[in-house]
């Protein structure tokens, strides 16, 4: 079998070897540890890997804990005026029993049932105090570890080891460019980053821009909406603050046109119609919302997956060219667009979903480059029950949904296919 080293050195470390797929289609990955060295066998190496594991175990466990705890207080403060509601009548009732008739009493029992939901809110409220003091006890016990390290270790070896981490992170970056495409094949558990907006809308980052810009933008509502919000970061977004508020010149979702627009600059650079795209209801997902026309981008470029009358209903995928939006090439999958949940596009792979309430899977796959398709059986989490917008990040390799008034992320397991100079 062929095999290439990307990094044939041992002394600079990690080796990483690649191949090309086998006769089943599988592709190999070898990764080999480098020799060992003097760095390896001094014991206060492992008390240092010991260390970062840790400290990476509770910033999880604390970055958890913070989303967790701002998602049950907004609960908390949403249902405080039912309960001084109730504790207004349960006054009246202890004061005067007799002015609490059966209707009275009904309506009291109607809004207590209400209030049963924050139980285990405040259930989990006590188990995260344990976890505070739990953590607490290990960021106490972890300074004493580093304090004892810090005496036995130089600035240099400090410096050291800094290094090595960062070039084995540019090693692996490397690494992560060369896995490239692959196929979906798994879904992670979801990951609730924010509760708000109403039932339905929409939220991204650009993927288009570098890195380092970590802006999230957006939308709340799917019905003549204009308003687009605009944070400067992801935590930004989490805590509602530092947004700035852009209106669009047209509302979306009431025609087949699509607009490219500026923001700065506030005017609109690109229209061109989506030709026979239907609109306004008139083949949406299967939750309804006007959602005719979904633009979407992935690794291969920018994509509208639609349907036309000629089309029967089924989804049509259109790849355009960003800067002018002209429609380059057109698919039929053949899959009925009111039968679909929602879809999101990887590697030029439409992923198409069997609902948008709970219990929904990842059901069909067409391929653009090969013309075909399968239906798979890729499961997920839907939380709470009613996704209105799923689409995938290629840069940060994540599905970004709406799920009920809940903004939530999902990462993506992709069987990888690695190119190399034998291909």
């Amino acid at each position: 079998m062929f095999l290439q080293a990307l990094y044939p050195s041992p002394e600079e470390g990690w080796q990483i070897y690649s191949s090309a797929q086998d006769a089943d289609g599988k592709c190999i990955c070898t990764v080999v540890a480098p020799a060992q060295n003097m760095c390896n066998r001094d014991p206060r190496s492992r008390q240092l890997r010991q260390l970062m594991e840790k400290v990476q175990n509770i910033s999880q466990s604390m970055e958890v804990l913070d989303l967790r705890t701002y998602r049950d207080l907004q609960y908390v403060r949403n249902t405080e005026g039912l309960m001084k509601v109730v504790d207004g009548k349960l006054k009246v009732a202890s004061e005067n029993p007799r002015s609490l008739n059966p209707k009275g009493f009904q309506e009291l029992k109607d809004k207590v049932t209400q209030l049963l939901p924050l139980l285990p809110v405040l259930e989990q409220y006590k188990t995260d105090a344990k976890m505070i003091l739990r953590l607490r006890e290990e960021v106490k016990n972890l300074s004493l570890v580093l304090m004892a390290i810090q005496e036995e270790m130089g600035a240099y070896d400090y410096e050291e080891l800094r290094q090595r981490v960062l070039l084995l992170e540019t090693r692996l970056h490397s690494c992560m460019q060369k896995l490239g495409c692959g196929k979906l094949t798994g879904v992670s558990n979801p990951i609730t980053v924010r509760a708000s907006g109403s039932r339905f809308g929409s939220w991204m980052t650009d993927t288009m821009i570098p890195s380092s810009d970590n802006r999230v933008w957006s939308m709340d509502g799917y019905f003549k909406g204009r308003r687009v919000l605009e944070y400067r970061t992801m935590n930004d977004f989490m805590k509602g603050q530092n947004f700035v508020q852009h209106l669009l010149p047209h509302p979306w979702y009431q025609s087949n046109i699509i607009i490219k627009y500026h923001f700065r600059s506030r005017s609109v650079l690109v229209q061109r119609s989506l030709s026979g795209a239907g609109y306004n209801n008139t083949f949406p997902y299967s939750w309804g919302g006007s959602s005719d026309i979904d633009l979407m981008a992935d690794e291969n470029g920018l994509w509208a997956v639609y349907t036309t009358i000629p089309n029967a209903g089924n989804i049509v995928i259109s790849r355009l060219e960003p800067q002018s939006l002209e429609v380059l090439q057109t698919w039929d999958t053949g899959f009925p667009k009111r039968s679909a949940g929602e879809s999101f596009m990887i590697c030029g792979t439409l992923y198409v979903t069997n609902s948008h309430l709970a219990g929904a899977k990842i059901y069909f796959a067409y391929y653009t480059n090969t013309s075909s398709y399968e239906y798979t059986d890729i499961p997920f989490h839907n939380q709470y029950s009613h996704i209105s917008m799923m689409d995938y990040n290629p840069r940060e390799r994540v599905l970004y949904t709406w799920n009920n008034g809940h903004q939530v992320l999902y990462n993506v397991t992709l069987f990888q296919v690695i190119k190399t100079s034998g291909d």
